[in-house]
Order: structure tokens, then C-alpha cells, then sequence
């Protein structure tokens, strides 16, 4: 599979299958920055967050590692020790390094560093496979721990999913949650449905209990249909007025889980641990 300069220039590969096309750019974090399936454009992405490199890209599918929100004050201990990582984890603004390319399939890796260690006392080697097949895009996240010690794994994906606004008050994700945090109020609240019209909705369900969802994009788009390994245990929901998205987000564990430790996976030294999220229309 030859790449091609994409945006801003950057190197971007594409995945082909009949009429399905998936984008990544490894060097912003691995990004999916397009789906389109039959000409319907899944994901939404605003372009000039790509091309600014100082900034967080908004948009496409970036990928939350090795932690998914925001730790509280931006810490958290290791032993007597206090380790910093910026909300989401450095995973998405590194570069990742292209490992095997075909039609349909791209492997990118990504291994400890100076840099990593500096934020995460832990050497890795992560390695994320895309590959489409039919409607079908399917990221499988693999991750070796090369320390002596049990690496905590707390992983999320943050997919962009296109819904117009004026779409919003007849979308929908479906869940049988009874319990979220409301990540605007930090409070946890009984669930009673979304509201994607309102300002700012974000949303973490506690207690959606099936591996996978659908997003309902109203009437005029088809709905997107997701399934993820059972480790992912949150499911969030996020959108603000005004703009044309949803994200619809499984995470492994609570926002601040390697502050407070719940919930986290632990990698045994040595072994390999697979998770896998996939997309379809």
C-alpha cells in the first residue's frame, strides 16, 4: 500500500475494500482522520487541528494510552513517586512508526522512550492494527509490558462520529445504563437518557452492560454499529452544540484509574495484551 501526502503534507496511508476507504496518519498518534463507506463520511474531523502540530487533534479516532481522561492535578503515584501525564495520555500526539502496510491492512508500533518513561515508569512496546473488511474497521490494540513489574493498562478509543447538528434531537446511542458520571458537574447522577442537543453533554455510563452499541445518526444518515472487547468497561458519550460530531467512546476503566487504581488491567512482565475495537456501518 503506497502512501500519499495528506494533509499539511503529513504521510498518510489509505485502506481500500470495494467502496470502503479508511485514512491514518501515523505520525499524529496514529489517527484515523477518514471512514467513508459508500461515499457516507463516518467520521468527523476539524482539519486545521491536523495540521497545527501544537495542537490536539479534534476529530478522526485518536487513541487514549496509557490513560483515557484527565488525572487528577495531572499525577499520579508510582510507590512514593509522583508521575505527570497530560488528559489522555501521550499516545496520541507521538509518532507512530509504520511496521507493515498492505491493501487493506496497516500495522503501526510504538515503544517506550525516554520520553515515555519520563511520564510512564514502564517499558513498552504497543503495536495497533487496522484493517478493513467490507464496512467493516476493526482497530486491534496490542500491547507488550518489557519491564520486571506489572504494568497498569488503561486504554480508550475516542472515535469523532459525524451527526449534524440538526440531527442531534433525533440521535441516539443505545444503552441499558442506569448510572453515569457527569464529567461537566463531577458527580455521579442516575441515568436517564442524552440529550445531544444540550450545550455540552459528557457522559460517562457506568453500567452499560453489552460489548458494543449503536449510534443512531437520525434519520437521514445510517446508523454505525460498534463492538469491543469485554475489558472495555466505560462507555462515554461527549458532544457540544454547534458542532457536527458525537463521540461515542469505549474506555477500560474510569477517568483517573491509574491514580486511584480502579479498574485498571495489569499486564504481567513478559506477557502480551490484545484488545480490540471495531466499526461498521
Amino acid at each position: 500500500m503506497p502512501s500519499f501526502q495528506g494533509l499539511g503534507g503529513l504521510e498518510t496511508y489509505a485502506l481500500v475494500d470495494g467502496d470502503s476507504r479508511v485514512e491514518i496518519i501515523p505520525s499524529r498518534g496514529a489517527l484515523v482522520t477518514r471512514m467513508s463507506v459508500g461515499g457516507d463520511e463516518l467520521l468527523y474531523l476539524d482539519e486545521s487541528t491536523v495540521v497545527d502540530l501544537s495542537k490536539n487533534v479534534r476529530g478522526g479516532i485518536p487513541v487514549l494510552f496509557p490513560t483515557a481522561g484527565k488525572l487528577p492535578g495531572d499525577t499520579y503515584p508510582v510507590g512514593k513517586q509522583a508521575y505527570s501525564m497530560q488528559q489522555h495520555g501521550f499516545a496520541r500526539r507521538l509518532p507512530w512508526t509504520v511496521r507493515q502496510a498492505e491493501e487493506n491492512l496497516l500495522v503501526v508500533g510504538l515503544t517506550s522512550s525516554e520520553e515515555t518513561l519520563r511520564q510512564f515508569p514502564w517499558r513498552f512496546d504497543a503495536q495497533l492494527t487496522f484493517s478493513l473488511e467490507g464496512e467493516q474497521l476493526t482497530l486491534d490494540f496490542d500491547v507488550e509490558n518489557q519491564d520486571a513489574s506489572p504494568m497498569p493498562l488503561h486504554l480508550g478509543f475516542h472515535p469523532y462520529f459525524t451527526v449534524p447538528q440538526a440531527a442531534k434531537a433525533e440521535a441516539t446511542v443505545q444503552t441499558d445504563a442506569t448510572r453515569a458520571w457527569d464529567n461537566r458537574h463531577g458527580k455521579v447522577i442516575p441515568f436517564t437518557g442524552l440529550d445531544l442537543t444540550a450545550d455540552e453533554l459528557d457522559l460517562h455510563l457506568l453500567d452499560h452492560s453489552t460489548d458494543g452499541t449503536t449510534l443512531h445518526r437520525g434519520p437521514k444518515l445510517q446508523p454505525i454499529f460498534l463492538n469491543w472487547s469485554s475489558e472495555f468497561r466505560r462507555l462515554v458519550v461527549w458532544t457540544l452544540q454547534g458542532r457536527d460530531f458525537v463521540c461515542v467512546e469505549p474506555w477500560t476503566a474510569s477517568a483517573g484509574a491509574l491514580a486511584t487504581g480502579e479498574g485498571l488491567i495489569a499486564v504481567a512482565p513478559g506477557e502480551r495484551t490484545s484488545l480490540v475495537f471495531e466499526i461498521s456501518r
